[in-house]
């Protein structure tokens, strides 16, 4: 059986709300306190399969080298999609209910199968390079409406090309990293001078990343194929952003600190193939993009994502945006194109940020920014509670999954809190 076939069931329990059912095997990697040191494994319902440890029990095949006792996937990411899609394949059927292989071995399965409440999670990738973009038209326009007005709210290049600027992949880091509220440059319209201090009108931003696994040549281009093939999965991501920071500097070249400081992602990197069942076309693409940059496949996804904001005393979190991933202009693919078509070099573990996504209504806006339109509508999240940014102490937790035919295929979560500078 396919291991995204609908009727597969594991013996170990997974309840249909789970993100972690056998059709999704999301790759991450962990420690344990009796064993600290990181390596790679799968989530398959509340458990954590140590892909190690089956490696170690000759259960995955060979010829993978000891990949999985590594702290990061890249050297798995290295063998590239038929050891990806094989290995799948192969993990899928030892945990199928009717597979005695790792169900009746006990000894092995105590060895192997961790629950996640023993299991630390580390970054799950060494990050190569990591490069954002802006290929949400909903929140470019409304970002444009804001700063330049309604009838110059998009930019002349937007709709010819996918925007994105290079940034650090020194400060990526795991679900449940505390962020440091930054310092930078800030002059606002009023002052006639800037001066150094901490952040205000600091922000997130919910979006998905997207994994690189397999490398290309400096001066190689790519085609729509050979981009889809480079890529190994996806994360949540949040962008975290100082908009003050950022009005300040971004003229000429764009953000630098305002988004050198931090950006999160999930722990678990959900697989392409997982998610080959939740494929459509994205929205109709006019001007027609040149000939480079057109889909014959559908490389957008129907991926729901949601934004929960707690402030530091509030209990539980309050939900401020429920939008999906399918509305974005420009897809992971024309991306990584794009991205590839100067010829520059793409490595494995490079990750690429989507941009802020945000949909057509209120509730589907992806940032702070766009929610309170700039600090003019406050966010209500409680009697007395009100926020037009991020305060110290607050908390911000993105959600994300597709639905299937009695389970979905789930991201976990990313969440951060922010922390006084």
């Amino acid at each position: 059986m396919h291991p995204n076939d609908p009727s597969l069931r594991s013996f170990v329990e997974v309840v249909p709300s789970s993100d972690f059912p056998i059709q999704n095997l999301p790759y991450g990697v962990f420690s344990t306190a009796a064993t600290p040191s990181p390596r790679v494994g799968v989530a398959i319902g509340k458990f954590v399969l140590d892909l190690s440890e089956m490696e170690r029990a000759g259960k995955l095949g060979e010829g993978l080298s000891d990949v999985f006792a590594s702290p990061s996937v890249n050297p798995f990411m290295a063998f590239g999609p038929v050891a990806w899609t094989e290995t799948r394949a192969r993990i899928s059927a030892l945990l199928r209910h009717d597979n005695p292989e790792l169900r009746d071995d006990t000894a092995l399965r105590e060895r192997a199968l961790i629950p996640l409440e023993k299991a630390k999670l580390h970054l799950p990738l060494a990050v190569s390079g990591y490069t954002d973009f802006y290929s949400s038209r909903e929140h470019a326009t409304n970002v444009g409406v804001m700063f330049r007005g309604k009838d110059n709210a998009l930019q002349p290049n937007w709709l010819h090309m996918p925007i994105g600027y290079n940034g650090r992949a020194s400060t990526v880091v795991v679900s449940g990293t505390e962020v440091l509220r930054p310092h930078g440059q800030l002059k606002p319209p009023s002052a006639d001078v800037p001066w150094f201090g901490p952040c205000k009108r600091l922000d997130f931003e919910l979006e998905i990343g997207v994994v690189i696994g397999q490398s290309s040549r400096m001066g190689e281009r790519l085609t729509e194929c050979q981009a889809e093939a480079m890529i190994f999965g996806f994360v949540l991501l949040n962008d975290w952003s100082a908009r003050d920071i950022q009005q300040w500097e971004y003229v000429p070249l764009g953000p630098f600190q305002a988004k050198a400081f931090a950006t999160s992602i999930s722990p678990w990197i959900v697989t392409r193939e997982a998610l080959e069942p939740f494929r459509l076309h994205g929205p109709a693409q006019e001007p027609e993009p040149l000939a480079y940059l057109r889909q014959t496949k559908a490389n957008n996804y129907d991926l729901r994502l949601e934004v929960g904001l707690r402030a530091a005393r509030m209990k539980d979190y309050v939900t401020i945006s429920n939008t999906n991933f399918k509305y974005m202009y420009w897809s992971s693919v024309q991306q990584l194109v794009h991205h590839a078509s100067s010829g520059c070099t793409m490595n494995v573990g490079d990750l690429l940020g989507s941009g802020t996504i945000s949909g057509s209504e209120k509730h589907q806006r992806g940032s702070l920014l766009e929610i309170g339109w700039n600090g003019t509508e406050p966010v209500e999240l409680a009697e007395h509670t009100r926020r037009t940014f991020l305060e110290d102490g607050d908390s911000v937790n993105i959600l994300g999954f597709c639905q299937g035919d009695g389970y979905r295929i789930g991201f976990g979560s990313v969440e951060g809190t922010i922390v006084a500078s």
